[in-house]
């Protein structure tokens, strides 16, 4: 179809009618070159859709361009607003231009709608549901952040973990060696060794009872180790008066608490300095004499300075060795209150079962040694303990393992190596270990053992003073959250 040429106007080499293109062998031309470019050719005949001269004006501005308006028979219809489009250039680092329409200018604003996706276009058909309507199920995850559990952050600093480490191996020793023997027994290449280990430890060795103290290690007890267990809850030992070292005592412990940490720290290592309060005094931490018949423990023990609490360990200790070879400037800690204690060692309150608690009264009385009270305070708080009273099926399952085996376990809890309510490991909890006036005893008994009982009442009595006298001086200072009194009962 041939085109007619405006007159005075020079005719386009290049034709932009699809057609003509098509004769002459060029590719089809874009709409919108062909309106940046103007119109090229005259209007269409008579019935046809063409570019008028007038198309000039809708050339392309600063990238931007409108097409031109339609004609239908030399008339301008008029378009509505909404139907126009506007193209848009850009041009990227290789000058290379892409030509795109610019959106409206509603589009921005629902990019912006909550940061990230763009709303919905609300169905006007279709009026929104109430409130009321709506039901949803429990939002995932919800409960982790009102959890009764207390989890431990993950940034906890490093020493803080070394502590945690440092008690958690203390409190779990016993298992430990435990299963390191049976895991041994399980090995027929160890058996030429464990069996003349087991007849030794079982059968010959006195070594938890001759009072020697041979295989004591002051490496083991002075480590940097006990530094770390001692620091966290944190412990400290507190000195009343100084203790004459020419003179040998009897340390009564109190309270029991669970697993008495706090004498172990202050008496069985260097952690606290007992050595430095106490120059020329050896002390030994007493534990029962069945932690000595477990393979691989009772070496440890042993290298700790911990002695059997029979009575025949109690008097060759301190009547023998020391600086006379009868036991001066020699020390025994005894924890007094026993399994019945335990089982009330309640957290801010101090019960006491000492009333008819004598047998270590009668013992310094016959070897001589001077009375020492220590009240630790703390001790209680470092275990939660379901009480037995409530539940009297537990207490009596609890005494009859007392009676058959010598000691119990009382039910207990704590917290855990990743959180603070859940675990066996104590609490972190200030113990604060105060030694008291020493209460001297002047020696008594027969060749049957035979101790005056008025005697025996009195240094019972002036024991129990002692003890009172450092409940009072120091409960305002150590004991702010007590709930009560000290009691004691029998």
């Amino acid at each position: 179809m041939a085109s007619t040429a405006v007159e005075g106007q020079t005719p386009n080499p290049e034709p932009s009618q699809p057609e003509e293109r098509a004769e002459h062998n060029l590719p089809p031309r874009s709409y919108a070159d062909a309106v940046s470019n103007g119109p090229q050719e005259n209007d269409q005949i008579e019935g046809r859709i063409g570019v008028g001269s007038g198309a000039k004006e809708h050339a392309a501005v600063n990238g931007s361009v409108q097409p031109p308006p339609r004609t239908v028979n030399g008339q301008n219809p008029k378009q509505p607003d909404e139907e126009k489009v506007v193209y848009e250039k850009h041009v990227n680092h290789a000058g290379e231009i892409l030509t795109s329409i610019k959106p409206s200018a509603g589009y921005e604003d629902s990019l912006k709608h909550n940061g990230k996706t763009a709303p919905r276009e609300k169905k006007h058909n279709r009026p929104p549901k109430r409130q009321d309507e709506l039901a949803s199920g429990r939002r995932a995850g919800a409960g982790w952040e009102t959890s009764a559990i207390r989890w431990a952050p993950l940034n906890v600093p490093l020493q803080r973990r070394l502590q945690t480490l440092a008690v958690l191996w203390h409190t779990t020793t016993i298992p430990l060696f435990l299963s390191t023997f049976f895991l041994l027994c399980a090995i027929p290449l160890t058996w030429p060794l464990l069996i003349p280990y087991l007849i030794y430890t079982l059968v010959i060795s006195e070594e938890a009872t001759n009072g020697t103290l041979s295989r004591r290690s002051q490496w083991m007890r002075g480590s940097k180790f006990w530094s770390l267990f001692a620091s966290y809850f944190p412990a400290r030992l507190h000195r009343t008066i100084e203790l004459e070292p020419t003179r040998k005592y009897i340390f009564g412990y109190h309270p029991h608490g669970i697993i008495s940490h706090g004498a172990f720290a202050a008496f069985a290592t260097e952690a606290l300095g007992f050595s430095d309060l106490y120059p020329g005094i050896t002390n030994t931490l007493l534990t029962l004499d069945t932690n000595f018949r477990v393979p691989f423990y009772r070496d440890y023990a042993l290298a700790m300075g911990l002695a059997s609490v029979s009575r025949e360990s109690i008097e060759n200790i301190l009547c023998k060795g020391g600086l006379n070879g009868e036991g001066m400037g020699r020390a025994v800690t005894i924890v007094i209150g026993g399994a019945r204690e335990s089982l009330g060692a309640k957290p801010h309150s101090l019960r006491l079962v000492l009333k008819s608690r004598k047998g270590f009264i009668k013992l310094a009385i016959r070897t001589g040694a001077d009375l020492v009270p220590v009240l630790a305070f703390g001790e209680n708080e470092l275990y939660d303990v379901i009480d037995s009273v409530q539940h009297p099926w537990i207490h009596k399952s609890q005494m009859l393992i007392k009676k058959l085996m010598g000691f119990t376990v009382p039910l207990f809890h704590a917290r855990g190596i990743f959180n603070y309510d859940v675990g066996l490991l104590p609490y972190r909890r200030a113990v604060n270990v105060v030694v008291g006036r020493p209460i001297r005893v002047v020696q008594q008994g027969t060749k049957d053992n035979n101790v005056d009982d008025k005697y025996l009442d009195q240094v019972h009595k002036e024991y129990v003073a002692e003890l009172v006298r450092l409940w009072d001086g120091y409960k305002d200072l150590f004991a702010q959250d007590r709930h009560g009194e000290l009691e004691i009962v029998d």
